[in-house]
């Protein structure tokens, strides 16, 4: 987990100096006005794990993983991510990016552009590889997302999930070192809610750092390496899923535990 050997200045200057975690968030804070969304997390994640975090609605777990790319603008804090201070005036937040992937609940495809398209496009602009470049690993990133034979095909020709594992093409063809997944499983249906999963197990069989927000608990149970709970904008319980699932510490926890078993 050591960082970079030598600084990155076309990404930022401020590195960290000993190994470390890959993903190391402290003291974040965020306020939405008067709202206080998070208060005082702190988030350590190691190279090549599966972080799941789990908590109710409104516990601050989607506004956590924006503010660790800098969608969202924390309110106090640091936020390291491969070595980058992603709070520093002096990082190039697109760059930066590039290093972190992230996958939301909708897909946010661009309904004129073809599955290669979509995927191509950020290696065209953001890395600056030619057409037949950002082409050549498009394809390789839809057949790494069992979607090799539906390069060619609109958004409005293919299912929610198979839209779905073209946003994951997209963010790993830019060959990110961390993946974030936000809530998603959640717009699709119950039935192509497995394609994926199987994606994402792929990814974490790889070596793929990732942090996943998701109500998808059987997937976490499965492959999960550590579990977060939150409530109210802190972290409450964290450890292996076995732990956590099966014998929570906090009450606050065996409290949600039980309310998602029951259903």
């Amino acid at each position: 987990m050591a960082p970079p050997s030598r600084p990155d200045t076309s990404v930022g200057t401020s590195y960290a100096t000993s190994p470390g975690p890959i993903v190391e968030a402290r003291g974040v804070h965020k306020h939405f006005g008067a709202l206080h969304v998070l208060k005082g997390v702190d988030l350590l994640v190691a190279e090549t794990e599966l972080v799941f975090i789990i908590g109710p609605s409104g516990s601050g777990k989607s506004t956590l993983l924006r503010c660790l790319n800098r969608l969202e603008e924390p309110s106090g804090g640091s936020i390291i991510v491969d070595g980058i201070d992603m709070l520093s005036r002096r990082t190039d937040l697109n760059r930066a990016r590039q290093r972190i992937g992230m996958v939301f609940q909708s897909f946010n495809l661009y309904p004129h552009m073809t599955a290669l398209g979509n995927v191509a496009l950020a290696l065209r602009k953001v890395v600056g590889q030619s057409r037949a470049e950002a082409d050549t690993a498009g394809h390789a990133a839809l057949a790494r997302v069992g979607l090799a034979d539906r390069a060619d095909h609109y958004p409005s020709q293919l299912s929610g999930g198979q839209q779905q594992r073209v946003a994951i093409a997209r963010a790993i063809a830019l060959e990110p070192r961390v993946m974030l997944f936000d809530e998603p499983t959640s717009a699709l249906d119950p039935e192509l809610v497995g394609s994926v999963l199987a994606v994402m197990r792929s990814l974490r069989d790889s070596g793929m750092t990732m942090v996943v927000v998701s109500h998808e608990m059987g997937f976490a149970r499965a492959a999960a390496d550590r579990v977060v709970f939150m409530d109210d904008g802190r972290i409450v319980e964290e450890g292996p899923p076995t732990q956590v699932f099966g014998a929570p510490r906090h009450e606050r926890t065996r409290a949600f535990i039980g309310q998602i078993e029951r259903k």
